[in-house]
Formats: structure tokens, sequence, C-alpha cells
């Protein structure tokens, strides 16, 4: 095949992975070579629209078929896609398109007002809704309806592993979102690394109720699970309790998260009574996995494999299996097989075991570049080559790496680091916490200070002084924070990390 990308992959898997359920989202289910079929269709009709290699495909909904036809449909023309982010108001909508240049835009109904909006002073030429509105609020072309219109023969245009594939926007937590561009190359290294170290097998069926648009759900779930010929269910939204029924019903045996989708899942009523059995395995990152919430697993036979990574790694870059989530307990594990991590200053030279610094990646799993971004670029790569996180961290002896915090993170109090991540480890020690941040506040005296910001669980009561009576005697003074501030809700991305800018514009000031 000329096709060397991800584009191929479904037609790859026609024969080997003939009659098996490809896709389960929705109450529809389609198999392999229904998919194939679709993908195909929805190829040649954009094709025919005018789509060519290295045109962007831009789409903005939640977990649904129509992601991942139009993921595939554009891979197999050589064109990028580019998910943009349901959480995003119109301006952001408008910047993604912008900054893209995409000229297609596929957008869901619910949608529809925000696409409309986010269109206006762009590129985008072609709007395509999926499940169109009867009342006619839109323009935009019927889902569907362009599919059908396509042929069904395979385009096998010519794409290689280093062609770009995606452009993912980063979260966006400081400053305009980065587009991050992930070739082929890198998509397919990440999956080999998932599939080795995860062990992902022909049988798997994987449960995704994080959004694809982010990711952790599409690079380490998704995308392995059909590279090895299994089964995806779809959720377009997260419910507890529905993922529950969702593991019984289908016999689950993958499924990924961060921490809180799992908390919320062993405090959810029907825990207890659920039947876990066909759960293979559990994948969490965003952080490390509260030692309450392991024991809640344990409990029920289940361990973690948990990890770190980003956007920029495609996302994963270790791992920790679960025969060491307790003797390495607050690591994130090894590089992945085709990866490599070292702990080094920006001139390349190495921490010692132990020692606090940046943490860097090296692999096929790397990103090459930002988006028409060649500044940010640059400022990414140490002066051999290395990928600059923007994390900082330590190695042990063994190698197992410790993540200590977000170098924008750090508080710097009287001359002395404190990493938040480190704080907010103990301070989730308690019982009643659900989740916490430490954040830094200007200080007249320290130049900054430490303050915490908590939410407490259903049930249970926490004060200020359980707090800070719990860190006393396990943790510098100057660590402690100086203020404890109890709030209902924690702002977040819509991959489920907390929004600390946010925090700090409202408790740091």
């Amino acid at each position: 095949m000329h096709n060397q990308g991800i584009g191929s992959w479904l037609h790859r898997c026609r024969i080997r992975s003939a009659g098996r359920t490809a896709l389960v989202t929705g109450g529809r289910s389609l198999t392999y070579e229904q998919l194939l079929e679709r993908v195909d269709r929805l190829a040649d009709a954009l094709g025919r629209r005018g789509v060519r290699r290295g045109d962007r495909v831009a789409y903005l909904g939640e977990n649904d078929t129509s992601f991942l036809e139009t993921l595939f449909a554009a891979a197999t023309l050589g064109a990028i896609f580019v998910p943009l982010n349901t959480r995003w108001a119109a301006p952001e909508i408008q910047y993604g398109l912008q900054d893209s240049g995409a000229r297609t835009l596929v957008f869901a109904e619910a949608l529809a007002g925000t696409a409309v909006r986010g269109c206006a002073d762009t590129d985008v030429s072609d709007r395509i809704v999926v499940a169109a509105p009867s009342d006619g609020t839109t323009d935009a072309e019927d889902y569907e309806v362009l599919l059908a219109s396509g042929r069904p023969e395979h385009r096998d245009e010519p794409v290689t592993l280093e062609d770009p594939a995606l452009i993912l926007y980063t979260s966006g937590t400081t400053g305009r979102p980065k587009g991050a561009v992930l070739t082929h190359g890198n998509l397919t290294w990440n999956a080999i690394n998932t599939v080795i170290d995860y062990d992902v097998h022909d049988g798997e069926v994987a449960l995704m109720i994080s959004p694809m648009f982010h990711v952790a759900s599409l690079g380490m779930g998704v995308l392995p699970t059909i590279l090895k010929g299994g089964t995806i269910i779809l959720e377009a939204k997260f419910d507890p309790g529905r993922a529950l029924d969702l593991i019984q019903r289908h016999a689950i045996t993958y499924l990924s998260g961060v921490p809180t989708t799992y908390q919320m899942l062993a405090e959810h009523p029907d825990w207890d009574g659920a039947d876990l059995s066909s759960l293979r395995k559990l994948t969490c990152g965003g952080s490390t996995v509260p030692l309450r919430i392991l024991e809640a697993y344990e409990a029920r036979g289940l361990s973690f494999t948990q990890g770190y990574g980003m956007t920029e790694t495609s996302p994963g870059a270790t791992g920790l299996m679960p025969g060491r989530s307790r003797d390495k307990m607050g690591s994130v594990g090894l590089p992945m097989f085709f990866s490599d991590v070292r702990v080094a200053g920006v001139d390349g030279t190495p921490a010692a075991p132990g020692e606090v610094a940046e943490i860097q990646i090296c692999g096929p799993n790397v990103i090459r570049e930002y988006w028409n971004n060649p500044e940010a670029t640059a400022e990414s790569r140490t002066d051999d080559g290395w990928f600059r996180s923007g994390d900082l961290g330590y190695l042990d002896e063994e190698g197992f790496l410790f993540v200590s915090d977000r170098l924008k993170d750090m508080v710097i109090s009287g001359g002395e680091n404190i990493y938040p991540a480190e704080v907010e480890q103990v301070i989730a020690e308690l019982d009643g916490v659900g989740s916490v941040a430490v954040i830094g506040r200007p200080d007249p005296r320290w130049g900054e200070v430490p303050v915490a910001v908590v939410t407490v669980r259903e049930g249970f009561t926490v004060t200020a002084e359980e707090v800070l009576g719990h860190l006393d005697g396990r943790l510098a003074r100057y660590k402690i924070p100086k203020q404890v501030t109890f709030v209902e809700d924690m702002p977040r991305t819509a991959s489920g990390k907390i929004r600390k800018t946010d925090l700090r514009k409202q408790y740091g000031t």
C-alpha cells in the first residue's frame, strides 16, 4: 500500500478482524467491515469536494462514531485532522480554525451555534453537521447525506510516517493554546509502545469515557485497541453509574481515566454490587492515584497502570506497571519501550539520582513542531534535541521517574522551592478530602507563600485546622500552606486536570 499512516489501518484490519465489532456507541454497533466502508465513503466524498493532502479538516463534537470516521477519512486522504475542544467558547473555536487554516468543519448538531459563530472570519468553506437540526438553523451539509454520496472504494493515497496526521491544541492553561503537530509516525509508535507495555490484545473491549479531542483517550485507548482489532465502547460523557453498568453489560476489559474518574466510580452507590470481574487493565494519568483510591480498587482485586505523558509525546512517556504500584508508590514508572526519558538541565547535564530537574523526553512518539509557531518549537528543544516537558522531577537509583511539579506551578518562598504536588499528595491522605490544589500567593516578606484550595467529599467534614494539623510534622514548615480555602468544585479542563490558572486568579492574589 502507498499509505503507510493510520489511514490504512482499517483497510489492513479488514481480513484479520473480519466480523469483529469495532465500535459501539449510542446504541449503534459497527463491525470493522462496516466502519471501513463508512470511512471509505466519507473519504471519497470529502476528496471529491476538494480535500487534498495537507488540508486541515476540523471536528467539533463529543465522542461519536463520526469523530473516528472523520479522523480516518482525513488520514486516508493525507489530510490533517484537527479536533477542537467542546468546552471552548466561539472565540476560542475561531482561534483554532484560524490558526490551523481549516477549510472543512464537521460539527455536532448540539454545538451548531458555537460552530457557526466560530467560523466567522475563518477559511472554513465547507460546514458539515452531524444529526442536522430539523429547524434549518444552519446551512451546513448533513453528515449522513454526504457520507452516503461517497463511493465505498478505498483510496490508497501516498502517506508516510513523517506526514502530519493531527493538530492537537494544548489545553491552554497559560496563554493561547499551541497546536502540537502529531505525525502518523508519532501515533503509530505510541500505539506500539502501548501494545507492548500495556499488553493490549485482540480480545480487548475498551470503554472510552474521556473525550477523544484530548490525546490520552485517543492515543492510549482507541488507536492501540483498533491496531489490535479490539472493540471500542464510546461514551459521549462520563457518568459513573452508567459506566459501571457498561462494564458489566459489555464485559469491559480495559478502562482509562484520571484519578477523579476512578474516585467517582468507587464512591457511586452501585460500586459494591457491580460485577467488575471482566476488567483486566486500568490505566490512569494526569496525577498519581491517591492511596485510598488504590486501596478501594485493590479490595476488588484490581490494580492500576499509572503513567506520565502529554500531548507532545502522543501521549505516552512512562508507565508504572501494577506490580510496582506499592514499592514505587508516587512514581510514574519507567520509559515506554521505544521512548527515552532523562532528568537534566537546559544544557543537557544529567541530574544525579534523587536530584530534581526538568523532565526531558526523546523518541519517535515525540512531536517535531508546533503548528505555525517556530519560536515555541525552538524553545521546546534542548541543544541536543530532547523535548523539554516543562515538568520537574527526579529519577531514583533504578531509573523510575517521580514527577515533582510543573515548572510554572513551582512556588518559590524565601528562596526555597516548594513543589505543590508534594504538598497535595499529603493533604489528599485525609479521608474527607475530595481534591486539592496548592498554588502560590504573593507575599511581601517571602515573595510567595503556598495556599491550598480543597473540596470535601460528600458526607465528610474537614476543617482548615485538620488539614494544617495533618501536615504538621510531615512536611517542612515552609511547605505548609498559609491558608486553606474550601470550594464546592474545582475548575477543570475537559481531560479532568485542575485549571490552576483559574485558581490563581481567584485565590492567589
